[in-house]
């Protein structure tokens, strides 16, 4: 039994990593649009 309970408890790191990760990625990602300006849009061009 000791292969199984040494598995389950590297399925529940490997879990617990990935939540950390993505939660790390979020918060980057988050942090990147708080920063970056919006796009700069074209003035709209006179009519010929």
């Amino acid at each position: 039994m000791g292969d199984k309970d040494k598995a389950e408890r590297l399925a529940a790191k490997l879990r617990e990593n990935l939540r950390r990760r993505k939660a790390q990625a979020r918060d980057i990602d988050g942090a990147k649009q708080e920063r970056t300006p919006p796009p700069a849009t074209p003035a709209p061009r006179p009519p010929e």
